[in-house]
C-alpha cells in the first residue's frame, strides 16, 4: 500500500541513517580521544578500573619521587660516613707514628687535631634536604632516631597501604651535641691517667714514654679502630639499605609501567580499528542519505496518478 501518510521506506531509511550518525559520533570521539572508553557511559565498569587505577598510578610517581629524595639523602650519609672512615685511619695511623719512643708528641697533635676538625666539618656537611644523620642533636623537639621514607604504595580491596623503609639514625650518627653518644664522640677514660678523651677530642701531647703513657697511648689506638669498625658496619648498613632503596625504585617504575599497560588494554582505542570503522560508516552515511532521499521521490510519485 502507498501512502501519504505515512512513507515507511522514508521511515526505514531516517532510522537507519541516525544509528549510523550515531556510531559515526562515537567513533570520531574515540578516533580524537584515543579512547574506546572516555566516560563512565562508555563501560561503566571498565572507566571505574581505569580511573581508580590513574589515581594508584599517580601516587606511585609520588612514591618514587620520595623514593629518590630518600637514596639522595642515604647517598649524602654513605658519602660522609666513608670520608669520616678515611680521616678516622689517619688518626690511627698517627697515633700509632706515636708510639716511637721520642717521636715529638706536639707536633703529632697538631696534624691530629686538624684530622678532628675534618672530621667534625664532614659530619655537619653531610645535608641533604635539611636532613643530617650523621651530625644530630637527639634534645631538639621533634627529634625521632627513625628515619623512614616512603617505598611503596598499595591497595587491597577498598584499603590502601603506605610502606616505608627506616634508617635507625642512632647506629649512623658520628656526633650527637646533646648527650656525646655518636661513633666519634663517646667518651672513654685512659686506665693509668684517668684521662676523658673520644676520638674528636683525643689529645697526645702530654703523653710522655713512661710504660702508663705508652698504655693508655695504646687503648687509644685500640678504642679508635673500635671507632672504625663502628663506622665501618654503620656504612655497611647504609649502603645495603640504599641498594634496596634503588631496587624499589626500579620495581615502582615497572609496576607504574604495568599498569599504564593495563589501564590501556581497558579503555585505550584500537587506531587501525576505528580508522577503517570511521571509512564504512562515512560510506554508509553516504548510501543512507541516498536511500532517504529516493524514499522521499517516491512519495512524490504519487502526484503523476492525478495528472
Amino acid at each position: 500500500m502507498t501512502s501519504i501518510m505515512t512513507n515507511q521506506s522514508a521511515m526505514t531509511a531516517l532510522q537507519s541513517l541516525t544509528n549510523t550518525n550515531k556510531s559515526l559520533g562515537q567513533t570520531q570521539n574515540r578516533i580524537s580521544t584515543g579512547y574506546r572508553v572516555s566516560n563512565a557511559e562508555d563501560n561503566a565498569a571498565y572507566w571505574s578500573i581505569a580511573t581508580t587505577m590513574r589515581s594508584d598510578r599517580a601516587a606511585l610517581s609520588t612514591v618514587k619521587d620520595a623514593l629518590g629524595l630518600g637514596a639522595a639523602t642515604l647517598d649524602v650519609a654513605y658519602t660522609g660516613m666513608k670520608t669520616s672512615i678515611d680521616v678516622t685511619k689517619e688518626i690511627k695511623n698517627k697515633l700509632v707514628a706515636a708510639r716511637q719512643p721520642g717521636i715529638d708528641r706536639e707536633k703529632v697533635q697538631s696534624e691530629i687535631v686538624e684530622l678532628q676538625n675534618q672530621l667534625q666539618s664532614v659530619a655537619e656537611s653531610s645535608v641533604f634536604s635539611g636532613e643530617n644523620w650523621l651530625s644530630v642533636d637527639s634534645s631538639a623537639a621533634g627529634y625521632n632516631a627513625s628515619k623512614t621514607m616512603i617505598a611503596s604504595f598499595s591497595r587491597s580491596g577498598g584499603d590502601v597501604s603506605v610502606g616505608t623503609i627506616s634508617v635507625d639514625v642512632d647506629g649512623t650518627k658520628l656526633f650527637d651535641s646533646n648527650d656525646q653518644s655518636g661513633l666519634l664522640d663517646t667518651e672513654d677514660t685512659t686506665a693509668n691517667g684517668g684521662v676523658d678523651y673520644s676520638v674528636s677530642s683525643l689529645d697526645i701531647s702530654a703523653i710522655s714514654d713512661s710504660d702508663d703513657d705508652l698504655e693508655d697511648l695504646e687503648q687509644m689506638i685500640g678504642f679508635v679502630d673500635e671507632a672504625i669498625s663502628g663506622m665501618t658496619t654503620a656504612a655497611s648498613n647504609l649502603g645495603a639499605i640504599k641498594q634496596r632503596t634503588k631496587l624499589q625504585s626500579e620495581f615502582v617504575s615497572a609496576l607504574m609501567t604495568a599498569i599504564d599497560r593495563g589501564v590501556g588494554a581497558l579503555v585505550d582505542a584500537d587506531m587501525n580499528e576505528e580508522s577503517t570503522r570511521l571509512q564504512a560508516l562515512q560510506v554508509q552515511q553516504q548510501l543512507g542519505i541516498q536511500a532517504l532521499s529516493i524514499a522521499n521521490q517516491n512519495s512524490q510519485s504519487i502526484l503523476s496518478l492525478f495528472r
